[in-house]
């Protein structure tokens, strides 16, 4: 994974806008998703490191992940976000592929 480069992940994001997309998400003893299919209608980046995403899907309802801080996209096309903290531990993930992802 590499640090969020603001502009490369909001292009990535918004590769899913208008397509159905699979979310994996999750944020450390709070919240844990697997594959949550939603059609993806808006997608946003904000901040300047730790970096917020929110997308907004089937043009109601949103989800809204805060204080991400790394990237990549895999060999498949799944978009993969996390954001850790300054021990190295990871705090929150969300991940988005066009295929579910494996149980």
């Amino acid at each position: 994974m590499i640090k969020i480069i603001k502009p490369q992940v909001e292009a990535e994001l918004r590769t899913f806008v208008g397509a159905d997309a699979y979310i994996h998400s999750e944020a450390t003893s709070f919240v844990f998703v697997r594959n949550f299919k939603v059609k993806v209608t808006h997608a946003y980046v904000a901040g300047d490191g730790p970096f917020r995403a929110a997308l907004r899907f089937d043009g109601h309802g949103w989800l809204r992940m805060d204080a991400l801080t790394l990237y990549v996209v895999d060999g498949i096309g799944r978009l993969l976000l996390a954001g850790y903290d300054v021990r190295g531990r990871m705090n929150v993930a969300l991940h988005l592929g066009k295929e579910p992802f494996p149980e």
